[in-house]
């Protein structure tokens, strides 16, 4: 039998007007929902802080070994659930819930501006809508220079892109914490088929190979 896919993912606790934090809300509905049986879930909520992040997430990489990590935040202005491409290295001038800032105002001193997620965040997004769960999916560049971004990018370049952001919008606007745990699921089971895909289409370029050798 194959062996289970580790996958984590985490939420946010409460920061500013977002007192009920709807990303933990819809990682706990996920959590209750589950991945399937072949998937080992763990899930984690994250500090709205920036020296806690940083020392959490080698952790959360080293200790679970997981194929991929799904990081999810609340954005107040998104309306539909949105998966980020990318995280961003520069520009994080807004304080923590410590009233901190990076005095560098960025993840990895001399790290790349911007790290690409190995998904493809498009076609997940047009799978998921295709499949008419009655949530709305799209696609951003630009995941807000916070502690979103923040954690977004030091995962990609933790895990060599196995990772991907999700925001989600407040609690009834429109969705409920249950829509979005729903959402959460799909958009999740659709990334692990991209990932299986990429993998066995990497093992028939190896057999391919190996069958050209005389």
């Amino acid at each position: 039998m194959a062996s289970k896919k580790k996958i984590v993912v985490t939420g946010f606790e409460p920061f500013a007007e977002h007192t009920v934090n709807s990303s933990w809300v819809a990682v706990q509905e996920l959590e209750r929902l589950g991945l399937g049986e072949a998937v080992d879930l763990y899930v984690c909520e994250m500090p709205v802080e920036y020296q806690a992040v940083k020392r959490l997430l080698p952790s959360l990489w080293k200790e679970n070994q997981p194929q991929l990590v799904v990081h999810v935040g609340v954005s107040g202005l998104a309306t539909t659930v949105t998966l980020e491409r990318c995280g961003h290295n520069k520009g994080y001038t807004r304080p923590d819930n410590c009233s901190f800032c990076p005095a560098s105002q960025c993840c990895v001193e001399n790290g790349p501006d911007c790290i690409k997620s190995i998904l493809d965040m498009d076609t997940i997004c047009k799978r998921v809508n295709d499949a008419g769960i009655g949530i709305t999916v799209s696609t951003s560049e630009d995941a807000g220079r916070y502690l979103c971004d923040y954690t977004y990018y030091t995962s990609l370049h933790l895990g060599k892109g196995r990772a991907a952001f999700v925001h989600v919008p407040p609690l009834a606007k429109p969705y409920s914490g249950k829509d979005l745990g729903r959402a959460l699921q799909a958009v999740i089971q659709e990334m692990l088929k991209l990932l299986e895909g990429s993998h066995s289409e990497e093992a028939q370029k190896g057999t391919k190979h190996s069958s050209d050798n005389p």
